[in-house]
């Protein structure tokens, strides 16, 4: 893709990020999924390239991945409630959105997008469309993800997403707490039991921590029947 998109990416700055977005989304036709926004196909970018359809962090991280190889520089910034693509040269940006066929925005649009889809105000300031590192957008799309598959009672996928989490975040206790809850549900307690300790191991304070340490008693004792 990324050698084909260099026949549009030509000219200046902005003629080159208009080529890039009228390559992925009127050549290649690549658009927000509104139908069915948390289908959690929409998160899988071997499945968002093969639809040309996602959610607006998938659909930035093809542009990304795309203009980069181009011979764009392009960024990701979490708007609250969006997420969108920013093409960045010599200190000019363009800031674009995937989601709603590549269209360029202001600062302005943004604070309107952002009030759309979440209602409160918000100042598009530089410090506010600052780029994304790699990893958070990763953890962003994980953390959707997680929220799919934990609405759906779908443990097995809920536990996947949270083990590749807790991979980016190897000491964050509430992500060892929620896989041991994940694995004590889809009846694995033998995989729960040091998640939860590891849990009230470190968070002795935590207002659950009663609460866990019920299901880690539970499961303990599911094992010595087990035994």
């Amino acid at each position: 893709m990324a050698r084909e998109a260099q026949r549009f990416v030509r000219g200046g700055f902005a003629e080159r990020v208009h080529g890039l977005c009228r390559y992925l989304f009127h050549e290649l036709g690549f658009h927000g999924n509104a139908r069915d926004y948390y289908d959690p196909r929409n998160s899988y970018l071997n499945v968002v390239l093969e639809r040309r359809t996602g959610i607006p962090i998938s659909l930035s991280a093809v542009t990304i991945a795309i203009g980069e190889r181009a011979g764009l520089h392009v960024v990701g910034v979490g708007l609250p409630g969006h997420f969108i693509a920013k093409a960045v040269e010599d200190g000019a940006a363009v800031l674009i959105d995937p989601y709603h066929g590549g269209r360029v925005l202001s600062p302005g649009d943004c604070e309107n997008l952002v009030h759309q889809v979440t209602g409160l105000a918000f100042e598009a300031s530089p410090l506010a469309l600052q780029p994304l590192p790699m990893g958070l957008i990763v953890q962003r799309m994980l953390n959707n993800l997680k929220s799919i598959y934990l609405g759906r009672k779908d443990w097995p996928r809920t536990a996947r997403a949270l083990e590749r989490l807790l991979q980016l975040n190897p000491y964050d206790a509430g992500l060892r707490r929620d896989l041991g809850v994940c694995f004590a549900r889809h009846g694995q307690p033998g995989k729960a039991v040091d998640h939860l300790q590891a849990y009230l191991d470190a968070e002795t304070e935590a207002e659950d921590a009663a609460a866990v340490d019920n299901i880690l008693k539970a499961t303990r004792q599911q094992l010595a029947e087990w035994n």
